[in-house]
């Protein structure tokens, strides 16, 4: 089949092509990336390329319990001994790094920290789990001004840097999920009168630039970056006037860095989004020169290799990996797949983690 033939992304030799999905999982104590991750990961290396759970660029992006930043030294080092631990078992990785925006609450940030966004809209749609005091309100968010858009997009920039240099393999760039750069892409959290809001190509300005960065930074072999177009997470709006004309434009414009991916997050099983309103991903897959990743709901080599013969390049799988660290050769021999526990998906410690005997 061809799910299981090597390929290449960018300059990188992948021995299949199965993506391991970005997953939160909440095990970095003090955001710290440790050996426990390093294991986990590890144990997850028969993976074409592994995709790290969401990482923040900046204390201010933080956002969540228990999620790796790479912003500090101890960070880096974190990211550096499981980047050494996959590469000893012929393992591939790419950090997803991304700033939360208004997806915060104060308790989950490091001290001084504060939650911004492109415009004053609070997150009213749910609320935000804190180890201290259970279930907040997110937090109301600042306004970010010209001097904070450039700052993040410098701690894009500099944690790239700094994570090439620690080994890993190359940077997703999070603008999926309802995340900082997707309210940006939203006109429901973006409503901004200045050259970043407005019209499509407005919106998109803080997305594409910080890509370029990212990109003239390590390279664009190095640098994928990930969307969820008609995504309803984190209160994102799933659906509006100009989005078929957004992302065909950002998909014309990220032709233009060569980038060695794009990823299209499939939120209609796991995260109960509606159906596509268009063939979206047929429109970015046409309009962009280069891979494309897609997947959702797949479970089984044959779901795997129906997206491959649909047009995708490459195809993740998320939730099937968390109790399966051997999915690959479970996939091969169609073995039965052991179910997760959901009240251990963003637990401390191993529980639920690494404790698979299978």
């Amino acid at each position: 089949m061809k799910v299981f033939e090597a390929t290449t992304l960018g300059g990188l030799e992948l021995k299949n092509r199965i993506i391991m999905a970005p997953m939160t999982r909440s095990r970095a104590i003090d955001n710290i990336p440790n050996n426990l991750m390093k294991e986990y990961y590890s144990q997850r290396s028969s993976a074409g390329l592994i995709l790290s759970e969401a990482t923040a660029v900046s204390p201010n992006g933080t956002g969540y319990p228990r999620i790796p930043g790479a912003y500090t030294d101890e960070q880096i080092a974190g990211w550096k001994n499981i980047a050494k631990g996959i590469h000893n078992k012929g393992g591939k990785i790419f950090v997803q790094l991304f700033h939360t925006g208004r997806v915060s609450a104060l308790l989950n940030l490091p001290k001084g920290a504060e939650t911004i966004a492109p415009s004053v809209v609070p997150l009213r749609e749910m609320e935000m789990y804190t180890d201290e005091e259970g279930m907040q309100p997110h937090d109301i968010p600042r306004e970010m001004t010209l001097d904070d858009i450039e700052q993040v997009q410098q701690e894009y920039v500099t944690a790239s840097i700094k994570l090439i240099e620690a080994g890993i393999d190359g940077i997703e760039v999070h603008a999926a999920n309802g995340y900082l750069l997707e309210q940006f892409l939203d006109p429901k959290t973006n409503l901004r009168s200045d050259h970043y809001g407005g019209d499509y190509k407005k919106r998109a300005r803080f997305v594409l630039q910080t890509t370029q960065k990212v990109v003239q930074a390590i390279g664009a072999d190095k640098t994928g970056i990930r969307f969820s177009p008609y995504g309803v997470v984190n209160g994102m709006t799933g659906d509006y006037a100009d989005i078929v004309e957004l992302y065909t434009y950002l998909a014309n414009e990220l032709s233009k860095l060569n980038l060695a991916y794009i990823h299209i997050a499939d939120q209609r099983s796991a995260m109960s989004a509606p159906e596509f309103a268009t063939d979206i991903w047929k429109t970015i897959g046409d309009n962009f020169i280069g891979p494309m990743i897609g997947g959702g709901n797949v479970d089984s080599a044959m779901k795997a290799e129906k997206l491959l013969n649909d047009g995708y390049d490459l195809v993740y799988i998320g939730r099937p990996f968390i109790a399966n660290p051997n999915l690959i050769e479970k996939l091969k021999k169609q073995k039965e797949l052991v179910p997760f526990d959901p009240d251990l998906l963003y637990s401390p410690g191993p529980r639920g983690y690494t404790d698979w005997e299978n």
